[in-house]
């Protein structure tokens, strides 16, 4: 469990705070307990086919009572179909115990299951089941027929009545009338007979089934009750809650699936069970990229936001945790480099690190510097926006008319974007296009994900225009424009598997992020003129 360091650390200076999990940036003795931990990875060749799929792993650095430096080990899940393993920290819930009431539970559950399989697999059943049905659909048919032709037997009468017919030829027709209603009603009343008896012969059947799937849904319950209440979470104190607890006061309200299975919980549990004390803490993936999620192999990444950072947040009540503060001065300068500008919109080149719009960090945003800066306090509108660490031209409307119709050539894509990026890595076609659909990462945010079911379509077109010491110069024309784009097809394995240069979320953090907005035409909304700006990137 608790492992002793096999090289030297006394030329590493601790830290003196317990660093945040959630910076990304591991301290330099994580990284050598990392190294150890990936060291004894590459010797497990039994597990060598399994963690190529893909796994994260955790370290966390801890001090024992008398003063002597460690590491424990975890891994994100079960390992080899177990989770007992002697290098790694314990499961905090041990699942996979054949004793334990969750496998006991999901053996009842099993059980239920196949009696519910066997019971629709049934010859009585899938007869009584089909004969219905066909009762049914036929019934409908035959009374739809027998409506449309009522239907066209009272517009005859209707042009027969027109044509001045005698008394008695008028009192044959209110007879017929009388007749095919009466004979619609016997027809229904027959069917409701017919399918009334059928449906008890099936009830026979079909009630025992539904009687066990109401009693599955309560097991179920029962047992993911149990098992949220099992992951007693601990802090320094010695403080212990539940995953309800911790979760109720969330957006999500109730605890995700796998919420407490996750390296660093596991991490933090085992230390503050054995009265050893945090360090530092870092977490790295191991083998291949996931389908949906960027991760890299060997890369460092911050717990996820919609499973860990609630459970951590508890978890590291009462500790000196040093987070990541807002830089003293202004990663931009106090002014504005204007590209184009005149009596309805301007275009500027946002720096890097400067959001496009207003946000949570407290600093001013383009929009607002625009305004204050170049527009003396009047509004200005925002036509599209970069991310934060991108760079480069932002189109900006000084009134609300000009700012819908230039917005309308945006949805209507007929804006022409260039981007210029440095990708870490060697692409070895010339030009491309990535096509993948995007969506929020709900448990991870603001990350993007991969996903075919509720994505939407984004398509992104490159061009290779140099390859120098292992980096590829691209240019970038995205003809959609969602959220992270750029950054996810060039990180993603079904993109170009190559992460923009300085991409903390998906790849690995650098001086700035090497995305740079470069080009930008557009239609003039009043001239009807083209307009074509280019700023090239500073890099």
């Amino acid at each position: 469990m608790l492992n002793h360091f096999t090289t030297t650390t006394s030329h590493i200076e601790l830290p003196k705070q317990f660093l945040s999990p959630f910076t990304g940036e591991p301290h330099p003795i994580c990284v050598l307990a990392a190294n150890e931990v990936k060291t004894y990875l590459e010797q497990q060749a039994q597990w060598h086919e399994e963690i190529q799929q893909g796994k994260m792993f955790g370290v966390l650095v801890v001090k024992e009572s008398n003063g002597q430096l460690g590491y424990l080990a975890a891994f994100s899940g079960n390992l080899a179909g177990k989770n007992h393993h002697s290098f790694f920290v314990p499961p905090v819930a041990d699942l996979l115990n054949p004793n334990s009431f969750f496998k006991q539970g999901e053996q009842v559950i099993s059980s239920i299951n196949r009696q519910i399989a066997q019971m629709e697999q049934s010859t009585e059943f899938t007869n009584r089941k089909s004969e219905l049905e066909q009762a049914k659909q036929k019934s409908i048919e035959e009374i739809a027929a027998a409506k449309a032709a009522l239907k066209t037997s009272k517009a005859a009468r209707e042009e027969r009545r027109t044509m001045h017919p005698s008394e008695e030829e008028l009192a044959a027709l209110v007879r017929q009338s009388q007749h095919e209603k009466a004979e619609l009603k016997r027809l229904e009343k027959r069917w409701t007979a017919t399918i009334n008896e059928l449906q008890v012969e099936y009830d026979h059947y079909a009630l025992p089934i539904e009687e066990l799937k109401a009693k599955r849904k309560m097991l179920s319950a029962d047992l993911q009750q149990r098992l949220f209440d099992e992951f007693q979470l601990l802090n320094i104190r010695g403080e212990a809650k539940g995953l309800v607890e911790i979760f109720e006061n969330t957006a999500q309200r109730v605890p995700p699936g796998g919420a407490g299975e996750c390296a660093g919980p596991k991490l933090l549990q085992y230390a503050f069970a054995n009265s050893l004390t945090p360090i530092a803490m870092a977490e790295f993936w191991w083998g291949s990229s996931p389908k949906t999620e960027i991760r890299h192999h060997g890369h460092y990444y911050p717990p996820c936001k919609g499973k860990c950072e609630p459970i951590l947040g508890h978890m590291l009540h009462g500790m000196d945790v040093k987070y990541p503060g807002r830089k003293a001065e202004s990663p931009y300068p106090p002014s504005l480099e204007v590209i184009y500008e005149d009596d309805w919109l301007l275009v500027i080149n946002k720096p890097a690190g400067m959001l496009s719009a207003p946000g949570k960090t407290g600093d001013k945003s383009a929009v607002e510097l625009a305004s204050e800066l170049l527009l003396n306090g009047r509004e200005a509108f925002l036509v599209h926006r970069l991310d934060m660490a991108t760079s480069g031209l932002l189109l900006i409307a000084k009134d609300k008319e000009v700012y819908k119709q230039l917005q309308s050539q945006f949805q209507q894509r007929r804006v022409r974007k260039r981007y210029i990026a440095i990708l870490d890595g060697v692409l070895h076609n010339e030009t491309g296009t990535v096509e993948l659909p995007l969506r929020l990462n709900p448990l991870d945010r603001p990350r993007q994900m991969v996903c075919h079911q509720y994505g939407k379509p984004s398509t992104t077109q490159y061009q290779v225009l140099e390859r120098r010491n292992g980096q590829t110069r691209v240019a970038f024309y995205p003809l959609t424009g969602r959220t992270h784009q750029l950054r996810v097809h060039s990180a993603h394995p079904h993109g170009l598997s190559c992460p923009i240069v300085g991409d903390e979320l998906y790849g690995s953090k650098s001086n700035r992020l090497y995305l740079h907005a470069e080009y930008l035409e557009f239609i003039h909304p009043v001239k009807q003129s083209v307009i074509r700006l280019e700023k090239l990137a500073g890099f």
